[in-house]
């Protein structure tokens, strides 16, 4: 089993000893609509309060708590499997607050995006999840390199940009509304989608090994990550679209 999401992969299933409650799809679920609702909590607590002032520094502060905290609690999370039924719930509740942040900037510019956004995301979620079960999507070994190779290089890419920003230079097709950064965008949100897929194998392998209760937690997390990449990238992708 691979996924290109770090937080799920073949590595995630290692010294599990099923023992005791296990691991259930339906619990799996419902734990992910509970991670979910805790998001759009503390989202719609910045997008508010954003959006009555008016005033980029009045959340600026929280897209920073959420963003460098999220990595922090998320980084965490996938190293210490266990500790998945405290921490997912604070790793949404603080990705919220970037999420709603970013979000509110995005819909000042460009009025009517997030709700876009939000709709593709969730589209694409049930669409990729209904091509999965009814098995014209298969996760083979050949897919599974695939997709987490292209994770992998996308996020090297992203690391240097990142690096490259300090130095006030960025690699120009990441953020610029050309054709080719549009078509970059567009590819990106292919891969982000692919990792669903990845994400709905993994946790489904994880129910049939019958892998303890918390790992429900686990995979809920690791499908909030790719959840939340997918939106954001939707996003990116939808403004570059409105500048072109």
């Amino acid at each position: 089993m691979r996924s290109g999401n770090p937080a799920l992969n073949k590595k995630t299933f290692e010294d599990l000893a099923p023992a005791g409650a296990r691991m259930t799809l339906s619990g799996t679920v419902n734990k992910t609509a509970m991670l979910l609702a805790l998001m759009l909590i503390t989202a719609g607590w910045t997008w508010g309060r954003f959006l009555e002032t008016q005033d980029a520094s009045a959340i600026t502060p929280l897209i920073a708590i959420g963003g460098i905290g999220g990595f922090i609690v998320g980084l965490f999370t996938a190293f210490v499997k266990k500790a998945a039924p405290y921490t997912a719930p604070i790793y949404a509740l603080l990705e919220g607050l970037f999420v709603g942040g970013v979000s509110a900037f995005f819909e000042v510019k460009f009025p009517g995006i997030v709700i876009q956004a939000v709709s593709l995301t969730f589209g694409t979620l049930f669409c990729l999840l209904l091509a999965y079960k009814s098995g014209l999507i298969k996760v083979t070994e050949n897919f599974k390199l695939g997709v987490t190779a292209a994770t992998g290089a996308i996020a090297v890419l992203y690391l240097v940009n990142f690096v490259m920003s300090f130095f006030d230079m960025s690699i120009g097709f990441i953020h610029e509304s050309g054709w080719f950064g549009i078509l970059f965008s567009a590819f990106v949100v292919v891969i982000a989608a692919l990792n669903l897929v990845m994400d709905f194998d993994f946790i489904e392998s994880g129910v049939e090994y019958g892998c303890p209760k918390y790992m429900e937690w686990y995979g809920a997390f690791g499908l909030l990550v790719t959840l939340i990449w997918l939106y954001l990238e939707i996003l990116r992708l939808l403004a570059k679209l409105r500048e072109e």
